[in-house]
């Protein structure tokens, strides 16, 4: 059964004006010697607020390298949540994107969460209203209620599970397997693969990753006859023809593995391209090439770029740890209904991981 709610065109319009707008709020690229100097200030910031980096994978790879050089993490949604949670700093620092940073707060309310950039949001998020998303809630009263990490707490509160790409499969499987029907927000490419894949029964809410669903089945098809041996490799967020084109469909951690275990040389990727530094890192001396995301309604040619992500960068996180400013705050309840629904994901993957 298929069910599905429509985003207004006048808001999926706001979203992509926003997108432009943080495009324009990227700081200038920095000198290899200014670069360096905020390298050195920022470490000895990090240590002396017992702060620790958290980043994703698709931020600069700077981020991503001071993280693990200063006892952080680099990881997909679920993997930062999880770190976060087990680690003993006093400060999490989030390079990403707002519901990542509200993610971390949820779980570890008794640390001070901040983000690089507040302003760093997500249009899968933007895309799904709490109080809409309540309303469509409501209409469907029989369903499990799972929606994807990339929304807001308010969002997560209201629902009985969250999922990441990495474990949207399994647990779908899982709860259809004991007779639940669906209701999944907010990504309909991810819910549409998900429900081919498990013939589960799903009301999808209809928002969409701007990257994601840039990506062009028919250029990537004629870069696919261009290059015969190149592997493909795709998000889940990606819209289905670019999907039937991929040899691995995966979230970020699965495509990074099989970048380094795929026997081939060269690999085309849809997804967001800060992924390609910890690609280069598991897989030296292979190629990896962006998926063309050229054509009518794409933000540019195979820039494959979130606006959103790119606004951290080492200029913001050190006005953030020395005002400690850009501080996540979530109301009380908000927060423990929330932290239900993030702890089931993350003991689900606990699970799935030790079965």
């Amino acid at each position: 059964m298929s069910l599905n709610i429509s985003i207004p065109n006048t808001r999926q319009k706001t979203i992509r004006d926003l997108a432009v707008q943080a495009e324009h709020r990227r700081n200038p690229r920095l000198s290899a010697t200014q670069q360096d100097e905020l390298l050195t200030r920022t470490k000895s910031l990090l240590k002396t607020q017992n702060a620790v980096l958290v980043a994703h994978y698709y931020v600069d790879a700077e981020l991503q390298d001071l993280a693990e050089e200063t006892g952080g993490f680099v990881g997909d949604s679920l993997e930062m949540a999880r770190f976060g949670l087990e680690n003993d700093a006093d400060t999490i620092i989030v390079a990403g994107v707002r519901f990542m940073g509200e993610t971390a707060k949820i779980l570890s309310p008794e640390k001070r969460v901040l983000m690089i950039e507040t302003s760093a949001e997500c249009s899968l998020d933007l895309a799904c209203p709490g109080d809409e998303f309540n309303e469509f809630c409501d209409m469907h009263p029989d369903r499990t209620v799972v929606v994807y990490a990339n929304t807001s707490a308010e969002v997560k509160a209201r629902a009985d599970w969250v999922a990441t790409s990495s474990i949207a499969l399994d647990l779908i499987k899982d709860l259809s397997t004991r007779g639940e029907k669906i209701l999944w927000a907010p990504d309909k490419f991810l819910g549409a693969y998900v429900q081919k894949e498990t013939a589960a029964d799903m009301v999808l809410w209809q928002g969409s990753c701007i990257v994601h669903e840039d990506f062009k089945a028919t250029a990537l098809e004629a870069l696919k006859q261009h290059l015969p041996d190149a592997k493909v490799l795709v998000h889940p967020e990606s819209p289905g023809p670019v999907i039937a084109l991929a040899d691995v469909v995966g979230s970020t951690t699965q495509i990074i593995n099989a970048a380094r275990d795929l026997d081939a040389d060269t690999f085309i990727v849809a997804t967001e391209r800060g992924i390609f530094h910890k690609m280069q890192q598991a897989a030296p001396g292979k190629t990896f090439i962006a998926a063309p995301n050229a054509g009518e309604g794409a933000m540019c040619e195979s820039c494959a770029e979130c606006p959103w992500m790119k606004l951290n960068d080492l200029p913001r996180l050190e006005h953030t740890l020395k005002t400690g400013k850009n501080e996540i705050l979530i109301d009380e309840t908000v927060r423990k209904q929330a932290a239900r629904s993030i702890t089931r994901m993350v003991e689900f993957n606990t699970r799935d991981r030790t079965a």
